[in-house]
């Protein structure tokens, strides 16, 4: 079948997701071969912006059945049906090792920087925004290569170098940001401890005192169904 950019755009918001750009790869690149063995056209990246996608993974059945990893395991059903009907691969973050770069990826898709909280943060999402999986697919239109062109475009200035104060680093209740550092048992403890019930109710407070984008934070179940699953790995 054809494959346009504008097809996948459609497939896509079914769920709630959205294509975050794309990347033409090179020579350089490792990447899987595609099903008829010819190297990809092109790589899109699928993810989600604010809570858009938490309608349609809270009806499915992966939040309920129990098992481990449920929007990981949600995603997959997606990226692979979408691959299959097109002759592509789908690369997910959570395969590996070795595991594929999606933050590099990710940047060549979009105009990223990083920020204090060591996630990237986007000129018009903020920090409200995720990367559920790449798509390789076989084939990439000259307009679509312009529409890649124009994701990427860089903005004119450092997003976090002069936001007023930083309140993301201020609001963290255990300082655990400092230095482009993470404290990940400091957050854990704190978050298992009778102070970390806000954190784990809302979301990280560090985060959602970013300004940038505060208009997308995530809605206080997706937060939390987030905030959750990190505490249980620490």
């Amino acid at each position: 079948m054809s494959v346009s950019r504008t097809w996948l755009e459609s497939a896509l918001a079914e769920y709630g997701l959205r294509l975050r750009g794309g990347w033409i790869p090179t020579t350089h690149d490792v990447l899987a071969p595609l099903p008829d063995a010819r190297p990809a056209a092109v790589a899109w990246m699928v993810g989600q912006v604010g809570s858009e996608c938490w309608a349609a993974f809270s009806r499915s059945p992966y939040p309920a059945d129990g098992r481990p990893d449920p929007m990981d395991r949600w995603s997959k059903s997606i990226g692979n049906a979408l691959a299959l009907q097109a002759g592509g691969v789908a690369v997910y973050p959570s395969d590996g090792p070795p595991y594929a770069p999606f933050q590099q990826w990710a940047r060549r898709a979009e105009p990223l920087q990083n920020s204090p909280l060591l996630l990237q943060i986007h000129p018009q999402w903020g920090l409200w925004h995720a990367y559920r999986f790449a798509l390789l697919m076989p084939q990439c239109s000259d307009e679509d290569r312009q529409w890649i062109a124009r994701s990427v475009a860089l903005p004119a200035a450092d997003l976090c170098s002069q936001c007023d104060g930083q309140p993301c680093l201020q609001a963290c209740p255990v300082t655990a940001f400092a230095a482009q550092t993470f404290a990940v048992e400091v957050c854990g403890q704190h978050l298992h401890g009778g102070q970390g019930q806000q954190c784990l109710s809302l979301g990280c407070l560090a985060r959602r005192a970013c300004p940038v984008g505060a208009a997308h934070r995530y809605e206080p179940q997706h937060a939390a169904f987030h905030m959750r699953a990190f505490a249980r790995r620490h």
